[in-house]
Parts: structure tokens; C-alpha cells; sequence
């Protein structure tokens, strides 16, 4: 006879339903058509003036004093999210991200006991460490802007500011999913534990573990970047292929299981791209 699965496991997959629900601003992109080939400009030097003037018709204003106005209407956004559920748009995605979600749920009492007895990332994880990736994922956007001041590249300067943007609403939804499914990263959990039941517990020293919130901060960076600059086809490689490595630090740093890295990277792309970017 199989094993009785835990309560609080099928609480947690009726609340993945509903958590992947607000995580599904992608589909936003009914609402706001992406921008035909015809209409996309041709490839520029990097620090083009050009391309600023004709990409900025294409997207809403930001600045330095427009971010905290911006910032309180993606929250708004993301927050009556659900409501378009409840009018019954949006469902097919939302049921394919949460379907996606609860299937890596299951897989991850069988990917995290591998990453808890291996040293074959050893080296890896010492060049993407925590602490590293933190940094980095903040110093981009903070580089852009600086060296956008000294160019007086305006398109750059908008550029780091959105990535800022996008990287503030997703920190504040990560932060509530955070507090709400208060999961045990790997590293928490010794034998004793169960790896099928590791959410609704108290909080670790380090955090809640679901989604990544080094992931979600890092794809929320690259997707700005790489819909900004994607006419530089090296761009869009550069920036998702160091978010992606960044991904998989988690996994093998034993910071997080497979499906919190895979929400985080929902929740950061759709966030910036269909909320921050308004599908530009």
C-alpha cells in the first residue's frame, strides 16, 4: 500500500494553485501585443543615442522620480491578478505554470538528496556562492547606471532603472510567498526529516526556501536587460546564461530544491517583462 501523503502536503499543493495564480502575469501579454518585426529597429552599436529615441515610444517613462508611482502599479497589478481568474481569463497558462509547479514539487524529494551528498559542484558553488550572486545581481543594474550617467546614454540610465523596478516588485512578492509557505531549504533538512513534507514549518536561520529569491532577482534583471538590448543578439545569451548559472547555484549550493529555483524564474521573468517592460 502507498504512504498516506501528508496533510500538510496537500495543503501545500491546493495553496501552489493559488500562489501560482499571482505568479502568472505573463499572461498579460493578451492584453499588451509585442511589438511586430516590421516595427523592431535595426541592430546598433551598443551605445546608440538612436536606439533610445526609437525604443522609447515602445514603453512607458521612468525615471528616478517615476519609480515609486511605477512600483505601486505593478504591485496593484500583480495583487488583483486573481480577479481576471475569477472572470475566467487566463486559465489555460495558469493551470500549465501550476501543473509544472506540483509535478518539480514531487520530483524534488529525489533531486535534493543527490545535492546533499555530492562534492562534484565543489568548485562550482565557490564561483557562484550566495554571497556573490547577491552582489551581482545587485551591482549590474547599479553599473548600468553609472556608466549611463557618464555617457548620458538616457536609454542605459532607464534600462538599470527598470531592472531596479522589476527587481523590487518581485522581491516583495517573493517576500509574502516566502513568509506564507515557510519551507526547509535542503540544507535544513537532516535525516531524520522528511523530504516530501517541508513546508508550514518555522522559519530557518536563513530563510524560506520557496520560491529562490536569488533567482527571481537575477532572471527579473536579465529579462530587462535582454528585451532592452535584445537587437544585440549577444545580449539576451549573456544575460539568461548567467541568471541560468545563478539558478543552478541554488540547487547545487543546497539553498533551494528544483521547483523553488523554476517559480523564481516564473515569477522574475513575467513580473519584468508583461508588468515593469508591459511586454516590450
Amino acid at each position: 500500500m502507498a504512504p498516506a501523503i501528508p496533510l500538510r502536503v496537500v495543503c501545500l499543493r491546493a495553496c501552489a494553485l493559488v500562489c501560482i495564480a499571482v505568479s502568472s502575469l505573463a499572461l498579460h501579454a493578451q492584453d499588451n501585443p509585442p511589438i511586430s518585426p516590421a516595427a523592431t529597429p535595426a541592430a546598433k552599436p551598443f551605445d546608440s543615442s538612436s536606439e533610445s529615441s526609437s525604443a522609447s515610444s515602445h514603453s512607458r517613462d521612468v525615471s528616478l522620480n517615476l519609480l515609486p508611482r511605477n512600483f505601486l502599479r505593478d504591485q496593484q497589478n500583480m495583487w488583483f491578478f486573481p480577479s481576471q481568474l475569477a472572470h475566467r481569463r487566463y486559465w489555460s497558462p495558469t493551470v500549465i505554470v501550476a501543473s509544472a509547479t506540483v509535478a518539480l514539487l514531487s520530483a524534488d524529494t529525489y533531486a535534493a538528496p543527490y545535492f546533499n551528498h555530492t562534492k562534484v559542484f565543489s568548485d562550482f558553488n565557490g564561483a557562484f556562492g550566495s554571497n556573490v550572486t547577491g552582489a551581482e545581481t545587485i551591482a549590474i543594474p547599479t553599473a548600468l547606471y553609472a556608466i549611463g550617467l557618464q555617457r548620458r546614454d538616457s536609454y542605459m540610465q532607464q534600462t538599470a532603472l527598470f531592472a531596479g523596478e522589476a527587481v523590487a516588485d518581485s522581491e516583495v512578492l517573493r517576500a509574502v510567498l516566502n513568509t506564507v509557505t515557510a519551507r526547509w531549504r535542503p540544507q535544513d533538512i537532516y535525516r531524520q526529516r522528511n523530504y516530501a513534507d517541508t513546508f508550514f514549518h518555522s522559519a530557518s536561520d536563513v530563510g524560506s526556501s520557496f520560491p529562490s529569491g536569488h533567482m527571481i532577482a537575477a532572471i527579473s534583471v536579465a529579462t530587462v536587460i535582454a528585451r532592452r538590448y535584445r537587437e544585440h543578439r549577444w545580449v539576451p545569451w549573456v544575460a539568461y546564461g548567467l541568471a541560468g548559472a545563478i539558478g543552478f547555484s541554488r540547487i547545487s549550493l543546497r539553498a533551494h530544491f528544483p521547483s523553488d529555483v523554476f517559480l523564481g524564474t516564473v515569477l522574475g521573468y513575467a513580473i519584468a517583462r508583461y508588468d515593469v517592460l508591459q511586454n516590450q
